[in-house]
């Protein structure tokens, strides 16, 4: 295959709210290009980009695909992404490794909240972004409305580049950039080429004037020009395009109907001769602090974004070169783990289509297999000791389950599918709670999570079972209380006896010492739970011997293990043992050990237990217009509000919420604000569960004993 350089390659992104034409728009592109003979359609699952089974069911992109189209002597790489935020991953690492994103928006919905959604993130990492308004010869289609709504969300800086029209009954397409009428035919395809009518001669012209204005606004000497000349050429304009897309400061604006074939040639035209390649961008940093500058003649260092599994084939890796050139048998470090990969294969990639090329060059995106020791977020460079490329920073997950998998003879299966599956999707967390024995899944949303479902039981060959988790709740207490505990047994020889006498306290750090006590040693245990055990010794006239009193406080740590109100750990408790009697004979380890364990659990129970939940700190940032809503969720589920700041037309609440409430509170948040809301939490703390919930989960625990 022809091998381009840097600067005649343009790596884009199709991003967009779900049904925006986004997979149609790139079919299209590879069928005008030439690349294909026939283009498909997503109805009849036929397309380049959506081609794994999954998606066939859903009639919807699930996964990010790689593909490239070649116009007019430049390369162009396209990335087809998912078109709902359950699927933020894939749409994150193709946004990372594009150098221009291409906002797809349906002209029959305008900058809907999917498109606002994804806009945030595309914002957020301050990439050259083109609008795209699809579907223009749609009978519902409104195109003014939808320019008007893509200029609520981004401002002014959403500069038309083009505007549909219907002339004598045939589609056309006015583009004040070249000052040009493309006239389509009823099937699409190449457009005549005319002058501008003139009934649309002064609003084009208009358009126009701002559209250099806007272009002139991105540097002083295409400022001067313009003052000198009161315009600019049509090379003048593109230059100061170029430079606003770079800034991050200018959004062009294009009008096609993807599916009939029209203005999606003057779109790769575009991409071609204006839009930013991988030369233009600022050089990437590493985790080092240093710069890794697009140059060809550079060390050849590998971004890697995407890994998939496919089971005829094994792991596929795709990759963006960021530096120098990567030839197939190259040896690379992953700088990470320093370990040595092999290249021993290059592909550029259509969908599952693979075509096999001997060198890819800096700014190109490619795919290779058989990696052992390399995954997403790495860096592949010629020396190990090269810095490793900032990776992506994935958002945490939305919504947590328990899995286990229908026979216990499938669980080392599941397990080695879930950690495969994390190797591919960073945003599917996994892990394992000691506690509660259970394994967890955190996924971005329900239809995450019916992929990972799906893909368990169609790839692997695996029934999961998902449940709601477990909560690991604490046991304290809330005032003192004594106890005293004899243990006695007889069985013929030598028996079992200890007495012991004990005091219980809540413990908090910076306590006075206990007072009424003659301390004559003091442990402080951390637990391995959080919280602390203080156990004292204040045995007086050697009533037990001290050899007995780390038995003692062995039988004390097994209780806590297990705690009386709902076999949860217990923390905070200082512990005085202050009396007690033993025998000459039958007084051993384990006689002490039992005795100090029914003391403890007998006193616990007199303390006035208090059962502690954990808790959240949590940041929404929540759409000025649904806070009200939102405000009557979060008390609904017992959230305690702190704090709310502003952030454009948004609000930023804080609050603390414990962790039992947000088994569903992803979905309902979603359904609330129409997915307009984002959150992230963090583990907080231990806070006291309320009276009738304590009840409610005692009396459940002691049913599931019974």
């Amino acid at each position: 295959m022809k091998v381009f350089d840097n600067k005649h390659i343009k790596n884009v992104a199709f991003v967009g709210a779900h049904r925006s034409g986004k997979t149609t728009l790139s079919e299209t592109m590879l069928f005008e290009a030439g690349l294909i003979n026939r283009r498909g359609t997503v109805e009849q699952q036929n397309t380049v980009s959506d081609y794994h089974e999954f998606e066939h069911q859903r009639g919807a992109s699930v996964f990010a695909t790689p593909l490239h189209t070649e116009w007019r002597n430049y390369k162009i790489n396209i990335i087809d992404t998912p078109g709902l935020d359950d699927f933020i991953g894939e749409i994150m690492s193709s946004i990372r490794v594009a150098d221009t994103i291409v906002t797809v928006i349906n002209a029959k919905h305008g900058a809907d909240i999917g498109t606002e959604i994804i806009w945030n993130y595309v914002d957020r990492y301050h990439k050259p972004t083109l609008f795209v308004i699809n579907k223009i010869d749609s009978e519902k289609a409104n195109y003014e409305a939808s320019v008007n709504s893509l200029k609520e969300l981004v401002g002014n800086n959403a500069v038309l580049i083009q505007y549909p029209k219907k002339i004598d009954g045939a589609q056309c397409i006015i583009d004040v950039l070249k000052m040009k009428c493309y006239k389509f035919g009823p099937e699409g395809g190449k457009p005549e080429k005319l002058p501008i009518p003139e009934d649309e001669i002064d609003y084009a012209n208009q358009l126009h004037n701002e559209l250099v204005e806007k272009a002139a606004e991105n540097d002083e000497a295409l400022m001067e020009l313009y003052f000198e000349k009161g315009t600019l050429n049509e090379d003048e304009m593109r230059q100061g395009i170029k430079l606003g897309m770079l800034n991050h400061d200018l959004f062009p604006v294009f009008c096609v109907s993807a599916l009939n074939d029209m203005g999606t040639g003057r779109l790769m035209g575009f991409i071609d001769n204006v839009a930013p390649a991988a030369a233009d961008l600022k050089p990437e940093q590493t985790l080092e602090g240093d710069l890794v500058s697009p140059k060809v003649d550079a060390d050849a260092s590998l971004f890697i974004f995407k890994t998939i599994y496919q089971p005829n084939l094994g792991q596929l890796t795709f990759f963006k070169v960021m530096s120098g050139e990567v030839h197939v048998n190259d040896k690379l470090y992953n700088t990470r783990t320093g370990e040595q990969e092999s290249i021993n294969q290059l592909f550029i990639m259509d969908g599952k289509e693979k075509h096999a090329v001997n060198k890819l060059t800096v700014g190109d995106i490619g795919a290779t297999t058989k990696l052992k020791f390399t995954d997403t977020n790495d860096t592949l460079a010629t020396k190990a000791e090269s810095g490793t490329i900032k990776p992506i920073k994935f958002p945490q997950p939305r919504l947590v389950k328990s899995v286990s998998a229908n026979s216990s003879t499938e669980e080392e299966r599941l397990s080695d599918a879930l950690k495969r599956i994390h190797s591919q999707d960073l945003t599917v967390d996994i892990s394992y709670n000691n506690e509660t024995k259970q394994t967890l899944v955190g996924t971005q949303g329900e239809l995450h999570l019916a992929t990972i479902t799906w893909i368990l039981e169609h790839i692997y060959n695996v029934e999961p079972k998902f449940e709601t988790p477990k909560i690991s709740y604490r046991e304290t207490i809330q005032r003192s209380a004594t106890a005293n505990y004899r243990h006695k047994k007889q069985s013929g020889g030598s028996g079992q006896f200890g007495q012991v006498h004990l005091k219980i306290e809540p413990y908090y750090e910076g306590m006075p010492e206990p007072e009424g006590f003659s301390i004559r040693g003091r442990e402080e245990i951390d637990l391995p739970w959080e919280g602390k055990l203080v156990f004292y010794n204040c045995i007086v006239g050697g009533v037990i011997d001290q050899r007995y009193l780390p038995s003692i406080m062995k039988g004390i740590l097994e209780v806590m293990e297990s705690g009386p109100l709902t076999n949860s750990y217990i923390r905070d408790i200082r512990v005085m043992v202050y009396d007690g009697k033993m025998h000459a004979v039958d007084s051993n380890d384990i006689s002490f050990k039992i005795a100090g364990a029914h003391a403890f659990k007998e006193a616990f129970l007199n303390a006035n237990p208090k059962l502690l939940e954990p808790t959240e700190l949590m940041s929404l940032r929540v759409p000025e217009a649904m806070v009200g809503n939102v405000m009557t969720e979060l008390q609904s589920r017992r959230a305690i509000i702190q704090g709310i700041d502003s952030e454009a037309h948004y609000q930023i609440l804080k609050c603390v919420i414990p962790t039992a409430e947000l088994s569903d509170f992803s979905s309902q948040l979603r359904s609330a604000t129409q997915g307009r809301a984002t959150y992230s939490a963090k583990f907080e703390g231990y806070n006291a569960v309320p009276n009738h919930i304590q009840k409610e989960l005692i009396e459940k625990q002691q049913t599931i004993t019974v």
